[in-house]
């Protein structure tokens, strides 16, 4: 009886590279782990990513933790964001980018915390599994008390920034995504542009009204009357509240806003049905954009909800990226900590918005 004999496939090797892309291996290590300061042209650089592709060349994950002591993966630490609507994505982005790198990413959720503090068991959990470096998102804080095991090991912020100023961090451009939104709706025509606000006391918060206010002040156009506040919280029943107040007060036709700028999805959705009720056809009678693109909603309206993108994917990764380069050496905390990192919330284009009736 034939017995058929498996030979084992011989794993490809640096020196297999080397040869292939006609270099020296110190050369082929340079290129693959990114090492700075050194002369290798792009156009070798090429070649040598090439070869390895060619070859299948994976490295020794093991043998680099042995040199390096960096055990290859990395926490990330969730503040309940895994269980809301769209923070997701920042758990893909962070996946996604740490798979580039050949990077383990390690999860924990963690309880939403109302005070501006980082528990240090989760990330004792964490170092007990050889942890290479931290990645803390939190759901709104403005600063945390950064715990010891962040300040000597790489870490970096995801939606909050260190009160010392030592870790890195990155946050959604609030504000500069409200003038995004002001800007639009002043190309299309309109001039009285109301605000239907949070009353939660929240960095987005403040960065939306601020980009909002500033920017229609730039213009000498002021907001006094335009601005109306959620009586109760930032929901949909909030958003109807508020644009109830605007657009229902006893106003001349000619005088109500005919664009209005909620401060997120949910509130949005409210503002619609008091459009409905008052007998508004968006957009003709009046242009509505919301906030975060939060799914399913901006396509659950009719027509669908013109909003702003939270980056949450973009933060996720950039989390990633840069806490590897910190891990390997070439980020500096004080430089990258000393200023969070702002991620552009551009505009998700639908059709809520449209130029008025008649332009002021």
């Amino acid at each position: 009886m034939r017995t058929e004999r498996h030979v084992a496939r011989k794993q490809v090797g640096i020196r297999d590279v080397a040869a292939a892309a006609g270099v020296s291996v110190t050369t082929v290590s340079h290129v693959l782990n990114d090492t700075p300061h050194t002369r290798t042209s792009e156009q070798t650089r090429q070649r040598v990513r090439e070869a390895a592709a060619d070859l299948g060349y994976k490295p020794n994950r093991l043998a680099r933790g042995l040199r390096t002591q960096a055990s290859g993966m990395v926490g990330l630490i969730t503040e309940e964001i895994a269980t809301t609507p769209h923070a997701g994505r920042i758990i893909q982005g962070a996946q996604e980018a740490a798979a580039q790198r050949g990077l383990t990413l390690a999860i924990i959720n963690s309880d939403l915390n109302p005070d501006p503090d980082i528990d240090p068991q989760l990330l004792r959990a964490l170092t007990d599994r050889q942890a290479d470096g931290f990645i803390y998102a939190t759901v709104y804080h403005d600063e945390v008390v950064v715990p010891p095991e962040m300040h000597t090991s790489p870490a970096v912020l995801i939606g909050a920034r260190d009160g010392d100023g030592d870790v890195p961090s990155v946050i959604p451009d609030e504000k500069a995504g409200a003038v995004a939104v002001v800007d639009m709706l002043r190309a299309a025509g309109h001039t009285r542009i109301a605000f239907a606000a949070s009353s939660v006391d929240v960095p987005a918060t403040r960065g939306r009204v601020a980009g909002y206010r500033e920017r229609l002040a730039s213009e000498g156009i002021p907001t006094e009357r335009l601005i109306v506040e959620s009586p109760t919280e930032s929901e949909a029943a909030g958003g109807y509240a508020a644009a109830m107040a605007l657009l229902n007060d006893g106003t001349p036709i000619d005088e109500r806003p005919t664009a209005l700028f909620c401060y997120n999805d949910r509130m949005a959705m409210g503002a619609y049905r008091a459009a409905a009720e008052l007998g508004l056809s968006v957009p003709r009678d009046l242009s509505i954009v919301g906030f975060d693109d939060q799914a399913p909603i901006p396509y659950s309206l009719y027509p669908e909800l013109t909003t702003v993108a939270l980056p949450h994917y973009e933060m996720g990764a950039w989390a990633v990226e840069t806490l590897a380069a910190l891990v390997d050496g070439k980020g500096e905390h004080r430089l990258l900590g000393a200023h969070p990192t702002l991620l552009a919330c551009p505009i998700v284009h639908r059709g809520s918005v449209a130029s008025p009736v008649t332009a002021s």
